[in-house]
């Protein structure tokens, strides 16, 4: 249109121009007189021509002549050509509204927007002109001017009385009119009339109540006027609004005596409950007739007529929301007079037949059952607005109001209609009794049953969705019911927390959330409903605390959010956090705490924290440090009795806040700014990392709250996610290294941690939970040890680790040892069998063995290698008390018939087994193999399982230590000195046992002189035990105190070497033990010259028939070569030598005697001979068996001893003449082997016979039952043959 005028040709004379204005506008003006018009032409300003376009006359004078016109100044007739242009333009739109679709009608009324914000009073002209000129038009195009001129006027700033006039009476005129568009005309109409209201409301109140005050009943549109006026809040300012309410209740007293006149009332009562276009939304009329009723009501004075309306307007339908929103109302206004008669009017109706029946029936089955179904939801409703118009007298009707509701809550068809109808009734009640001033001092009864109502309607919440207001409007009026007396008791306190944490924290993400309503016609925004419910759960655990701001009621609070900052789903680990930082933060800056009350359990909140800090979560990281930094705040100001100094302004601000309703803290703005930059500037500790934060609130802890911070970390070891076990080992690490010197009781942290570390399986975890009992052995070391050897039995790998952990210090390790030393010492003696008296469940030695099987699986620790290594004396000298008092458990036998039921105070084969296992750890771990060798292969530990041999198996031990020069005999010594003074017979026993024996080594008297020597052992004469008397008594019999003994028993060998023919297997026998036993007792003296014979003489019966005699004899030629083994005898090493190949192949001797003994003796021999690889030919001989033993053994004869090769070959040929037929195979298969090692010598040596002897000796081991034997002996017949094959050269 724009376009058009724009193109019109130029060559017009401005005279054209204004004759076709004239034309097209001659209609345009104004309905009112001629001196109005003129007057209004006088007043204009004579500088009006120096106005820009934008600024207009009054009035637009286009009747005027052509000659007053062409008066008219160039520029004022320019200005006067633009105006008549504009309003050309304009009634061309509004000319165009009549046929223009919808999309073009929007554009219309845009572009009059845009010329009504520059010249608003030429569009309403021109619109008024319209109407006037053209009287015909149809309804639908007035329905759109209406709407246009509404927005025209709300559009100008400034309403000129005289429009003001004439658009309310146009108003007025077209709001009662029947047209086909029906009520949406007289709506647009109406809508003019309000859009004067912007300008001028009082002069629209006032024809409103001269219409309303008619005794007519009014009519629709000024009904739905005052409607829009009462329920807008932008046409009236504050003040406004208060005039507006009091107008309308002076409306309302004027329109009293209408309650009377039937016509009126029913006519009411007609359109209150006739049907709305939509019964979702309430038209305005209906919910002003419904305040205006209420009003009426109230000012009437005759309450039988109140009750008789107000049960009249119960007696209606309750089908639709707004309608029982709107009796509700009514209700409630009315009992702002008339307490007394709506409460009896809703009792009455309560016990209606109708409602008894809707209580009782959850499917109406026609139209009349829909009109009672949710009648209990309007008296609800009603209930609440009773309380919350009637507030300054409502508290002593509380009790009776929340127990009706409660009442309806729990026996009425339960739908969201009653539910949401329960909370908004709830809600107005709580409003008005915290609005009253009494509420504080008022004691309510009914408080329990309305909370119980609140956590049934929390728990019926769907878990999944989150589209309604429930959540958060139940979690305010908890809130409030927490502000009321008595105070709730804590059980109920503690169920409605963990219902609203359940009800808050389980719901989905937001994602979640939303999809679940997208399919909504109206969808909520749940980002918004979240975050308020959110907001309602801070808030309650604010009140909470408010009511009862101590230390206790905080742990109590945060007691019920640790099962939830521990939940294994991040969303509702940040939930929880969140709430918790809140809470925090909120004290924080309250400081209401009494600094003299001490925090409780606040170290398992910081343990929890500083977990948190580690989530991987970067939410719940950023929030947990924040309420940790919080807490620390929280912890200064208490500590320093600044919690009691609030600024006055905060104090006054929060507490108005409190007062009105408002949040105590919102927490809304925390997700988006979780702290202010200038805050985090103040605040040191919100510039510090996780741990530094965590180090220095530790820094505030009392002992008391570093254990329970402790006890948190140990606890979440054994949680399923990794990364809690991560950061509580951290935790522990951290709390140890800054605070284990501290700690008092740590046995139960020990025994805990044992119990968790089972379940850790991440390495770092577990090495930083170790490092952690390392630092707390520094300072607590009894205490481990005790509690350790407690859980040590069984003992399993997680609980060595503990131990190994224990000793990773060297200076703990030593007094880990010197402790389980002491707890091995500690060795009491069970309850007699005599003794009638129950046994113990736990028995006294249980600790005693315990450590003696700790002292065995931590001599294979590195950690206490060197530790073991410097404590060998004691650990040797306690290790074999120990086994004295195993075996000393062992001691009945026998029990009498009626105690073989009962239980004997004695320890397994594996405790007696345990002992002896850790006295053979430490010699082979400890370098002392030798010694070890020396019993293993005499098959000597055997002497240690019973009381009997346990002194020959000491004086054994003793014996190869001395024997093989052990470099501990002087610290030993030294040792075991104070035991012969030792209160305990078995240490005083074992003690001159050894003693006895190391009276043969030349160390002793390094450490203890000959005549001390003699006064140690002249006291034990004096001993309390036979065995030491006797023992003491040997001692001073040794050779060491009588030089010329020695010579007197080499007189003696010669005879008993004759005795060696004696025809008695048992003599032979007994007399080369004798020689045995003189030989140790010449101890360094020896047997001088006659060794060789007694060598001789031994070798020859090796391979005599008898089974004893050929143990005995290799058991003597394995002493002397011990004896001699420092003396270098020609003579006696051929002898050796030539002893070597029996030896060997006796390990196959079918007499396990005699296989024991050839293998010490070999061992014993090879010593003598120095051989190489001492120890693995030790192992070879004791454990190894099969083929690769046997090829070891053979090799380091032969490879050792060249120069009697042939003697040994030759002897093994004998061998093959053996009626012993393992000793044949044996014979043959060291000669098979030496011939695949030296096949040159070994045919030089041999002859025909001998080479037809192995061929018949292979050929029958070809049968033997071992395949491997088998093999080997079809691999070397094969080869003999070929070889035998051969011409001699």
């Amino acid at each position: 249109m724009d376009g058009q005028c724009s193109e019109r040709p130029h060559s017009r004379t401005p005279t054209g121009r204004m004759s076709s204005a004239v034309s097209q506008n001659s209609r345009i003006s104004l309905p009112v007189s001629t001196s109005t018009k003129d007057s209004s032409c006088m007043k204009a300003p004579q500088d009006s021509a120096c106005r820009d376009r934008w600024s207009h006359p009054t009035t637009i004078l286009l009747h005027k002549s052509q000659s007053s016109q062409a008066a008219l100044m160039p520029q004022e007739h320019g200005m006067f050509m633009a105006e008549a242009y504009s309003a050309a333009i304009c009634l061309k739109m509004l000319q165009d509204m009549n046929s223009a679709d919808l999309f073009h009608l929007k554009y219309i009324i845009k572009k009059i927007k845009n010329m009504a914000r520059g010249s608003p009073k030429l569009v309403m002209e021109t619109i008024h002109n319209y109407f006037i000129d053209n009287p015909e038009i149809s309804s639908r195009h007035k329905f759109r001017l209406f709407q246009t001129l509404e927005m025209v006027i709300r559009a100008s700033d400034v309403l000129e009385e005289t429009w003001e006039k004439t658009f309310m009476q146009l108003a007025l005129e077209n709001m009662t009119k029947a047209t086909e568009l029906e009520d949406i005309y007289q709506d647009a109409a109406s809508n003019v009339l309000v859009a004067i209201c912007r300008h001028s409301w009082r002069a629209v109140a006032q024809h409103l109540e001269t219409e309303l005050l008619t005794g007519v009943f009014p009519h629709r549109s000024l009904l739905y006027v005052m409607g829009v006026l009462s329920s807008s809040e932008e046409l009236f300012s504050q003040e406004d609004k208060a005039c507006w309410e009091e107008q309308l209740i002076q409306m309302a007293i004027k329109s009293v005596p209408f309650l009377s006149m039937d016509v009126w009332s029913k006519e009411l009562l007609w359109t209150l409950t006739t049907p709305s276009r939509t019964q979702q939304e309430q038209s305005p009329e209906k919910a002003f007739l419904f305040t205006y009723y209420g009003l009426i009501l109230q000012a009437e004075k005759n309450s039988a007529t109140v009750r008789r309306h107000l049960q009249a307007l119960l007696e209606t339908s309750h089908q639709w929301p707004k309608q029982r929103e709107g009796m509700a109302l009514t209700l409630g206004l009315a009992a702002t007079r008339h307490l007394d008669d709506v409460w009896a009017v809703l009792d009455q109706f309560g016990r209606s037949r109708p409602i008894r029946w809707s209580l009782h029936s959850s499917s109406p089955k026609n139209s009349e059952d829909l009109r009672w179904k949710w009648a209990s939801s309007t008296i609800l409703l009603a209930y609440g607005q009773m309380a919350a118009k009637a507030r300054a007298h409502i508290l002593p009707w509380v009790d009776n109001i929340v127990s009706r509701m409660v009442f309806y809550f729990h026996y009425s068809s339960w739908d969201e209609t009653l539910k949401q109808s329960f909370l908004t009734a709830t809600l107005m009640l709580m409003g008005a009794v915290s609005r009253n001033e009494g509420a504080h001092s008022y004691e309510f009864s009914q408080t329990s049953e309305l909370l119980e109502c609140l956590m049934v309607l929390m728990e019926k919440e769907p878990q999944d969705t989150l589209y309604t207001r429930s959540r958060q409007q139940t979690m305010h009026i908890a809130s409030s019911l927490c502000k009321l007396r008595p105070p709730i008791d804590l059980e109920r306190k503690s169920q409605l927390l963990s219902t609203c944490f359940r009800s808050v924290f389980t719901l989905p993400l937001l994602d979640a959330l939303e999809k679940h309503t997208c399919l909504f016609l109206e969808p909520p925004n749940i980002q918004s409903l979240y975050s308020r419910t959110m907001e309602a759960l801070d808030l309650m655990l604010q009140s909470l605390i408010m009511q009862n701001p101590t230390t206790d009621e905080l742990h109590f609070l945060l007691s019920h959010l640790y099962i939830w900052l521990a939940s294994e789903k991040a969303h509702e680990r940040q939930r929880a956090v969140h709430s918790c930082m809140i809470l925090l933060k909120f004290l924080n800056h309250k400081g209401n705490l009494d600094p003299k009350e001490n925090f409780k359990r606040i170290g398992q909140l910081v343990g929890i924290l500083g977990m948190l800090c580690q989530d991987p979560d970067r939410a719940i990281q950023r929030c947990s440090l924040e309420g940790a930094s919080h807490l620390y705040q929280l912890l200064m100001c208490h500590k320093a009795g600044e919690a009691l100094q609030a600024e006055s302004q905060a104090s006054t601000e929060l507490s108005q806040a409190h007062s009105d309703g408002a949040p105590l803290w919102s927490s809304r703005d925390q997700k988006v700014t979780p702290l202010g930059p200038q805050e985090m500037v103040k605040n040191r500790i919100f510039q510090l990392g996780s741990s530094q934060v965590i180090k220095e609130i530790m820094q505030q802890l009392t002992l008391a709250e570093l254990n329970d911070l402790i006890w948190t970390t140990i606890d979440s070891l054994g949680s399923t996610s990794p990364f809690r076990v991560q950061a509580a080992s951290e935790m522990l690490l951290i709390a140890v290294q800054e605070h284990g010197a501290k700690l008092k009781i740590v046995s139960g942290m020990a025994q805990a941690i044992c119990l968790r570390l089972c379940s850790v399986h991440i390495p770092q975890a577990k090495e930083r939970t170790l490092h952690a009992i390392t630092l707390l052995a520094r300072s607590h070391t009894r205490e481990l040890v005790t509690t350790f050897l407690d859980i040590s039995i069984p003992l399993d790998s997680h609980t060595f680790q503990l131990w190994r952990a224990l000793g990773a210090e060297q200076p703990t390790s030593h007094l880990v040892l010197t402790m389980l030393l002491a707890w091995l010492q500690e060795r009491p003696l069970p309850t007699s069998a005599s003794d009638s008296s129950p046994c113990p469940k736990e028995k006294t030695y249980l600790r005693s063995l315990a450590a003696m099987n700790m002292l065995h699986e931590l001599q294979f620790a590195r950690e206490f290698k060197r530790a073991v290594q410097e404590a060998y004396p004691k650990l040797f000298l306690a290790l074999l008390t120990q086994m004295h008092y195993v075996l000393e458990l062992n001691l009945p036998w026998e029990p009498q018939p009626k105690q073989q039921a009962q239980e004997v105070a004695a320890p397994s084969p594996q405790s007696c087994s345990m002992s002896l296992e850790a006295l053979k750890s430490l010699l082979s771990t400890t370098g002392h193999w030798r010694d070890f060798a020396h019993l293993e292969l005499q098959g000597s530990w055997e002497l240690f399982t019973t009381i009997h041999t346990y002194p020959k198996g000491v004086g054994l031990l003793a014996r190869a230590m001395v024997h093989n020069h052990c470099r501990q005999i002087r610290a030993v010594l030294r040792q075991l000195l104070p035991s012969l003074q030792s209160p305990e017979e078995r240490e005083r026993k074992v003690a001159i046992l050894i003693l006895t024996e190391f009276l043969y080594s030349p160390a002793l008297l390094e450490v203890l002189p000959k005549q001390a020597a003699l006064t140690v052992l002249t006291q034990g004469l004096r001993d309390p035990s036979p065995e030491v008397r006797v023992l003491s008594l040997q001692g001073l019999s040794n050779i060491l105190f009588h030089p010329d003994k020695g010579s007197l028993l080499r007189g003696q060998l010669r005879p008993f070497l004759d005795g060696f023919f004696q025809s008695s297997e048992q003599v032979i026998v007994c007399i080369m033990d004798t020689v045995s036993d003189m030989l140790h007792r010449l101890g360094a003296q020896g047997a001088g010259s006659q060794s060789l014979s007694v060598a001789i003489s031994a070798r020859s019966f090796f391979n005599d028939e008898r089974d004893r005699i050929r143990a005995a004899a290799m058991a003597l030629f394995g002493d002397l070569v011990a004896a001699m083994a420092d003396r270098e005898l020609s003579g006696l090493r051929t002898q050796v030598h030539q002893s070597m190949v029996p030896l060997l192949l006796h390990l196959k001797d079918q007499c396990p005697a005699v296989t024991t003994q050839a293998k010490f003796t070999f061992y014993r021999c090879a010593v003598l001979l120095r051989w190489r690889l001492r120890h693995t030919l030790f192992c070879t001989l004791a454990w190894e068996r099969g083929l690769s033993a046997r090829h070891f053994l053979w090799t380091c004869l032969m490879t050792r001893s060249q120069e009697e090769f042939g003697i040994h070959l030759s002897q093994a040929l004998s061998y093959l003449h053996s009626h012993s037929c393992h000793i044949k195979t044996w014979a043959a298969l060291f000669i098979g082997h030496t011939i695949c090692c030296h096949p040159q010598a070994v045919f030089q040596m041999l002859n025909a016979g001998d080479i037809n002897l192995l061929l018949c000796t292979f050929e029958h081991l070809k049968s033997d039952p071992e395949p491997s034997i088998r093999e080997f002996a079809t691999s070397q017949l094969s080869f003999l043959q070929k070889v035998s094959a051969r011409p001699k050269q």
